[in-house]
């Protein structure tokens, strides 16, 4: 099996790819390990920027693997959600590098959530962003609900979480989620333009600013009650539907149980 997750470095850029082409780059327990695993490790090397994407072209990162949470109860979701989902991204979020998401495709649910935990999002006319959760009968647990509403406003962030309706190029640009799009043909060398960018600057400088930045965001209450109720919502009967209609490519019947 090919590594789940690749680590490149040229001119004091770090680039960290999610190596699941076949599954559209969705993280399953495994990926997840090692997407922590990778980011700890740029963490501690020269490198002055850190550049997130996903391989193969077709997705940027998908979200979650539904086939590794489908049997989850309350306790399976608290550890998964603590460890794996919003924990991941609270690391990403706390990188003392500048991070860019260089999202060239879809970014579902996780996808979306870990873009937002990057600090620059770049994306291209082919990027999809959206928090479907709620068609499942779930919620965004990986600091979706805190994140979102950081950065398109708090009547935006919840029409996109209570609907769970997909947000093309153009209206992410428009609402604040993406920081600029491009044509797939200026992608490659604006996302290189940034990252060149981000390392010619003062790194202490950087790090000190980002820190104050993320501080005055005061997100930790929001952060816990997301952990607890995407945890909580993992074992009701609506859940358990929304994930079985999707896996069956049917629509869910939800009950609110």
């Amino acid at each position: 099996m090919a590594d789940r997750v690749l680590v490149e470095r040229e001119n004091s850029v770090a680039t960290i790819t999610v190596n699941r082409p076949e599954k559209n780059n969705a993280m399953d327990v495994p990926t997840r390990k090692a997407l922590r695993s990778a980011f700890e490790e740029v963490s501690h090397d020269d490198s002055r920027a850190v550049v997130l994407r996903g391989a193969g072209g077709g997705a940027f990162i998908a979200g979650g693997d539904l086939d590794s949470f489908a049997e989850f109860d309350h306790i399976d979701a608290i550890e998964y959600v603590t460890e794996y989902a919003q924990g991941l991204y609270n690391y990403v979020a706390d990188l003392s590098k500048p991070t860019v998401a260089a999202v060239d495709g879809p970014a579902l649910g996780g996808g979306t959530e870990i873009a937002l935990a990057c600090d620059i999002r770049l994306a291209s006319e082919d990027a999809l962003f959206g928090l479907p959760e709620v068609t499942l009968g779930v919620i965004p647990a990986g600091g979706g609900t805190q994140r979102l509403a950081q950065a398109v406003g708090a009547g935006m962030a919840k029409e996109l979480v209570l609907t769970g309706r997909v947000v093309e190029p153009a209206e992410a640009d428009d609402i604040g989620l993406v920081n600029h799009i491009y044509g797939s043909d200026e992608f490659e060398d604006a996302v290189d333009a940034m990252a060149d960018r981000l390392t010619s600057q003062a790194p202490v400088a950087q790090r000190l600013a980002k820190e104050a930045m993320n501080r005055g965001l005061n997100q930790d209450a929001g952060l816990d009650l997301e952990r607890l109720a995407g945890a909580f919502v993992f074992g009701t009967e609506d859940a358990e539907e929304g994930i079985d209609a999707f896996r069956e490519n049917r629509d869910a019947e939800f009950t609110g149980r």
